[in-house]
């Protein structure tokens, strides 16, 4: 990584970041969780509470599984702000910093810290999981940690959090899909709302790589074929409940099976993004960046493969029990 070269290229994209804060909403404007939740200090409050725990009951165990690991991984934003600022470049030097990329950090951070909340607070009202397990397995993950293999580049930083904002959206959006055809609209609501957010931040970060294609793009394709050699890992992959061994491959594997988040959607993820930033069309690479773009444009077909293969494997592998829903197996 040339270090002072990628902090220049970024430096001198502070006024196309600006520019992208328009995308995210005013504070005063956006919504809040409690928009999204019976009003405890209302006359009816009881009524639209137990509209709620009700509608929850339809709610099978899998999707239960699928939306705790979702909301313990919103809720570990302090680890995923903490990495943004390592990166050179786009970090926030002193918490208050007034340069475009660190105001975006924040308020994107401040958007993210709703849907921890909001999902976090639908759970305690539903009365359907084992609340004590669910927030020791957040005090788990956010004291175990998150490394998203980027070695601190911001380049592969931002092709990250491009991946992985659509990755939650597509998550968020099929729990949203699910939790409907269960009959639990006000849930179905809630999901589909962050699957918004995580869908605004998605395009914000895409076009930052796709800055840096043009700006950089011999620096931008090797690192993005790096960060796709690593392997995109989840940024709750280091949960844990105090008991399970390997929690988060258990999680992973529910969403699997129940179609919440799929082998298949981490290739269309690729697919999706390499498109985006037109990788195929890059012109003039050389070295390591030409070898990385045809690495790039060969991945998709790869991902589909391997997880056609893997399909039945994972059928076969035997249900878990977990803490979450009181120690009943998914």
């Amino acid at each position: 990584m040339d270090t002072q070269r990628h902090q220049d290229i970024l430096k001198s994209m502070e006024g196309f970041v600006e520019e992208q804060l328009t995308w995210l909403g005013a504070s005063t404007e956006s919504w809040q969780p409690s928009d999204l939740l019976p009003d405890l200090t209302a006359d009816n409050w009881h009524d639209t509470l137990q509209t709620l725990r009700d509608a929850a009951q339809g709610l099978s165990d899998e999707i239960l599984v699928v939306l705790v690991g979702n909301t313990v991984t919103e809720e570990a934003l302090p680890a995923y702000l903490s990495m943004a600022n390592r990166h050179p470049g786009i970090g926030d030097q002193t918490g208050a910093s007034d340069n475009a990329w660190a105001r975006w950090i924040r308020i994107w951070t401040a958007e993210e810290n709703r849907h921890g909340e909001l999902l976090n607070a639908y759970l305690y009202l539903s009365g359907r999981v084992d609340m004590r397990a669910v927030q020791l397995t957040t005090q788990h993950l956010i004291g175990n940690g998150f490394d998203p293999k980027t070695a601190n580049d911001p380049y592969k930083g931002l092709v990250y959090t491009s991946f992985q904002e659509r990755a939650t959206r597509v998550s968020h959006g099929n729990t949203a899909r699910l939790a409907i055809k269960s009959g639990d609209l006000a849930l179905g609501k809630i999901c589909n709302l962050v699957a918004g957010d995580e869908a605004r931040h998605e395009e914000i970060y895409k076009r930052f790589v796709k800055k840096l294609m043009e700006l950089d793009p011999n620096g931008a394709v090797t690192a993005a074929a790096q960060m796709m050699t690593t392997k995109v890992v989840m940024p709750a992959r280091l949960m844990s409940d105090g008991g399970s061994q390997d929690l988060f491959g258990q999680f992973a594997l529910v969403a699997q099976r129940s179609g919440m988040y799929t082998a298949n959607d981490y290739a269309a993820i690729i697919e999706h993004l390499v498109a985006y930033w037109d990788i195929a069309g890059l012109s003039g690479l050389q070295g390591e960046a030409a070898e990385a773009q045809e690495y790039l444009c060969g991945l998709t077909p790869r991902y589909r493969a391997l997880a056609e293969s893997g399909g039945a494997r994972l059928t076969r592998q035997p249900k878990a029990a977990f803490s979450w829903i009181f120690g009943r197996s998914a």
